[in-house]
């Protein structure tokens, strides 16, 4: 516990203020040098595939707040919304040999994680809450990563203005056991507020890489030419792209 809260402590002191000063090429450059080491120190400590603590039922937090966008302010999502997501699809493609079209029932029809961890917000809260879906390296398989991939980019419903939100991970994150796409929260399908009906766990990082209203999944080997070329909607403005706690 001792180490997770030091490395979440360094996270949200690295992300602080970035979007202030991002445009001064020493601190840019100090940040960058940090967010390596901290990963780095991450995966050094609990090696590549170490797992983040798992609570039991009796930790679950009486509430999970949404964070972030709350909701897609768009007519076709309040269509899908009313549909109960029927006919949402996640999309799978880039560098794949098979891209996938999968339905809510197709995603449901996969080998099920269930898995209760801590969220942790670079705002400083944090809740505990239950997670069901397929993991994410399953989805991957399925689809065929190509040897030339390093990245997968998580692409959204929503938007902050006219830009439209993304994140990504590394494929070391992605093949993660307790990276999962879930649909569930607590037992019940994902509240609005929380992403419905899909959302990444990257249980390892920071919350604003848990990617909400999961539309499309890209394999890519670059994140250049992809938004402003951060990695994510947040990295763009100056966070940083690896977020481990």
């Amino acid at each position: 516990m001792k180490r997770r809260n030091v490395l979440v402590g360094l996270a949200a002191f690295l992300t602080a203020g970035c979007a202030k000063i991002s445009k001064s090429e020493t601190f840019t450059g100090l940040v960058d040098s940090a967010e390596k080491l901290h990963k780095g120190a991450q995966r050094m400590l609990g090696g590549g595939q170490a797992l983040a603590r798992e609570y039991t039922l009796a930790d679950i937090s009486p509430s999970f707040r949404g964070n972030g966008n709350t909701e897609v302010d768009s007519d076709d999502y309040r269509a899908h919304l009313a549909a109960g997501f029927a006919d949402w699809r996640l999309n799978v493609g880039g560098l794949v040999e098979r891209p996938l079209s999968l339905s809510l029932e197709d995603v449901r029809a996969l080998p099920q994680r269930t898995q209760i961890t801590r969220h942790d917000c670079v705002e400083g809260w944090s809740a505990i809450g239950q997670w069901t879906g397929p993991q994410l390296s399953a989805i991957l398989e399925q689809a065929g990563v190509k040897p030339e991939a390093r990245y997968i980019v998580f692409r959204c419903a929503d938007s902050f203005g006219e830009t439209p939100y993304y994140e990504s991970c590394d494929l070391n994150d992605a093949m993660h056991p307790q990276t999962i796409v879930a649909h569930q929260l607590n037992g019940e399908p994902l509240p609005v507020a929380n992403g419905a009906p899909l959302r990444m766990r990257l249980e390892r990082q920071l919350g604003y890489k848990h990617a909400k209203y999961l539309t499309a999944i890209e394999a890519v080997d670059s994140l250049e030419g992809i938004g402003n070329g951060g990695g994510g909607y947040w990295e763009d403005k100056g966070y940083q792209w690896y977020a481990g706690v």
